[in-house]
């Protein structure tokens, strides 16, 4: 280590990284300032010995909300890991969680948290209270979450191929058909033809794609089926559906969420591929103990619900 370099470590505040990791997580002066028990005058104060420290000014206004600094962005991840190391270092070592005070993001589609987020908090509650949970929705585009920090557990139908993540495969999953009650199409027997010409049909797509696996499908069969309209969650179709005669497709996860809207659910006269349902994760967190938590929860709640 150089002169210079030793210097800059003897004079580091850890407890600068601390901050600056809360800061990021909730991009908010006031945020921050409450989850660390300071006023705000003092967290202003605070980000600003950050930003002389780091030579960046790591929060920026973006109208009325700050939003961070591709620096900021980029060292995210790194600077969460060694606060989270850390904690682990002082943490009591019987491993009760109820002593841990930790927060989560777990990204996937709106469905894991409609259909998993309820028994998800409430075993949080019984089991480790101190751990807040965040459900963070899909995103139109493809960005590295679980690398930058943004997220800390990906789950679902998880297509990245990034060689630092680590995947674990849960179980299979397959799409149904949904229309509202009474719907035409549900009368009689449903062939291919039938399902394809006698209702106009809406996608679900985070990317707002006109076509699917049912049009692939459907095409082998020499059909072609009428897509009028696209959405971005399965929430949003399961309303729309329900107020009008279109027909679309859920999971079999989301039965629980369309009955609820007293939707009928129907099978698909398709042969369609499987939905490979697992999780995703970036590896520094395979040895944390919550997070280990977290992952056996996510993994309990899935496969006992096939």
């Amino acid at each position: 280590m150089t002169q210079s370099a030793a210097g800059a470590a003897a004079g580091l505040d850890l407890n600068l990284l601390l901050a600056l990791d809360v800061l990021l997580e909730e991009q908010s002066v006031q945020g921050a300032a409450r989850r660390l028990h300071l006023s705000e005058p003092a967290m202003s104060r605070t980000l600003g010995r950050v930003r002389r420290a780091l030579g960046d000014p790591v929060l920026v206004r973006a109208g009325r909300r700050m939003v961070p600094t591709p620096r900021a962005l980029a060292i995210r991840a790194e600077v969460n890991a060694v606060v989270e190391r850390a904690r682990a270092l002082f943490a009591p070592s019987d491993g009760d969680l109820r002593t841990v005070t930790r927060s989560f993001t777990v990204l996937g589609h709106d469905v894991i948290a409609a259909a998993y987020g309820p028994p998800l908090l409430a075993r949080a509650a019984a089991e480790a209270p101190g751990i807040r949970l965040r459900f963070l929705g899909e995103s139109h585009v493809d960005a590295p979450f679980l690398r930058e920090g943004t997220a800390d557990l990906e789950v679902g139908v998880v297509d990245t191929t990034a060689p630092e993540v680590h995947r674990e495969s849960l179980c299979d999953d397959r799409m149904v058909g949904v229309a509202r009650a009474g719907h035409p199409l549900l009368t009689g027997e449903l062939t291919p033809e039938r399902f394809a010409t006698e209702a106009d049909h809406l996608i679900v797509s985070r990317r707002g794609r006109l076509h699917g696996p049912v049009d692939a499908a459907l095409a082998g069969l020499g059909l072609e089926r009428r897509v009028v309209g696209t959405v971005g969650t399965v929430l949003a179709s399961l309303f729309v559906l329900r107020e009008s005669d279109l027909v679309g497709l859920v999971s079999t996860w989301a039965l629980p969420l369309a009955d609820a809207l007293g939707l009928a659910v129907f099978d698909v006269p398709l042969e369609l591929p499987p939905l490979r349902l697992g999780l995703a994760w970036h590896p520094r967190h395979d040895a944390d103990p919550a997070h280990a938590w977290l992952r056996g929860a996510v993994r309990e709640l899935m496969t006992s619900r096939r």
